[in-house]
């Protein structure tokens, strides 16, 4: 369904360039409200301060009524599926639903029975998305284009769905996209076609974007042993590793950002991080996400035509 965002793979690359224009176009100040009140719910089922904050923000600049939902406090405890859930949400009036779930594909079970737009805040290991779209609108404010760039993915790449969301929308889009950090995290067997390995140096050195990832501590049930300092001398973008990075390179990361691990304290606001410049644009993405849902569970199931049937103020 066209207005659903469940996987970057859904879109393709006109449709990720819309969605980029759409935010850069609210990041000039343009603005857009539906014609009538529209509620919308997040349902957050993992811990998160950006992503669920980031799309708060985003529905109130465009007006629309946010549900509150606390998983602590709903029926979820007594065991409601999140199937119920949504389907409960959709009965009562919800417009659309924001989704950030532990298992990879929960969406899955949603696809027959809900007829409002689901936006994916992240499955489990799958996918995320509106993080991956506003790491391409940072990357495209920052070199007007994709074709010809490298781009380094560092860290736990095996349990990233961040790493997974950006590697298909990169490639797709004409970037080289390279990945590093332990082997035992970067499955060298099942990388994406046209991606390689290189030691961290060497995929500093060549990168105009370096990518570095959050160790997810969280899905690795406890069985990996984890030294911070050993890992931040052999793969974290320390001091000396960023003096190999190219002129005019940057340095991006999903966060949380772990000071001192994955990335030195010095670097997390230095003039090549564009983090803080992430969760900017992260706003915007999601009103274009939401925007785009919006307008097409309104309109239809054509983007470009739906897109025409509300009334903007811009």
């Amino acid at each position: 369904m066209k207005w659903d965002l469940l996987t970057t793979s859904q879109l393709d690359t006109n449709e990720i360039q819309e969605i980029i224009l759409a935010a850069s176009e609210f990041a000039k100040g343009k603005t857009w409200k539906p014609e009538e009140k529209l509620f919308i719910c997040n349902l957050f089922y993992e811990p998160s301060t950006r992503t669920k904050s980031s799309f708060e923000m985003a529905e109130r600049k465009l007006g629309l009524e946010v549900i509150p939902f606390e998983v602590q406090t709903s029926s979820v405890l007594k065991g409601e599926t999140l199937y119920d859930t949504v389907k409960t949400l959709e009965a009562i009036g919800t417009d659309a639903v924001v989704i950030r779930h532990d298992a990879d594909s929960y969406f899955s079970e949603l696809e027959k029975g809900i007829s409002i737009p689901i936006i994916n805040a992240g499955d489990g290991k799958g996918h995320h998305p509106t993080q991956s779209l506003l790491d391409l609108m940072t990357i495209q404010q920052e070199f007007e284009k994709f074709t010809g760039l490298t781009i380094t993915i560092i860290g736990d790449v095996l349990h990233s769905r961040v790493a997974r969301s950006n590697a298909d929308a990169l490639m797709r889009l004409g970037a080289k996209v390279v990945f590093s950090g332990p082997e035992d995290w970067v499955n060298l067997n099942e990388l994406p076609a046209g991606c390689f390995y290189k030691p961290v140096d060497d995929a500093i050195a060549m990168a105009d974007v370096v990518m570095l990832l959050r160790v997810q501590h969280e899905r690795h049930d406890g069985k990996i042993l984890f030294d911070k300092d050993e890992y931040h001398r052999k793969y974290g973008l320390t001091l000396e590793r960023e003096r190999l990075m190219k002129n005019g390179s940057i340095i991006l990361h999903p966060a949380p950002v772990n000071r001192g691990v994955e990335i030195a304290d010095e670097l997390v606001e230095s003039s090549k991080s564009r983090i803080f410049k992430q969760m900017e644009n992260g706003v915007y993405i999601r009103m274009a996400v939401l925007k785009r849902a919006l307008e097409n569970r309104n309109g239809g199931t054509e983007y470009v035509n739906a897109d025409q049937k509300w009334q903007t103020s811009y």
